[in-house]
């Protein structure tokens, strides 16, 4: 995980995945690992829907990079 090198960094998960993130978060010592969630799925939202997802939940992935 780039933050155990001192680089901010925040992952993107869809709804699907938000149980297995935490989880993995956790078994790697970081139960408070940020991570940001958009809607599942993401493999027929093409070009706008995916802008779309990624406008949407910008402030708070610059709110969990800022946060060190």
């Amino acid at each position: 995980m780039a933050e155990r090198l001192g680089v901010p960094a925040v992952s993107v998960m869809t709804t699907r995945f938000t149980s297995a993130a935490k989880l993995m978060a956790k078994v790697l010592g970081m139960p408070d690992y940020p991570f940001v969630v958009i809607e599942h799925p993401i493999s027929n939202a093409g070009d706008a829907g995916l802008e779309a997802r990624a406008r949407a939940v910008l402030r708070e992935i610059e709110r969990d990079l800022l946060r060190h």
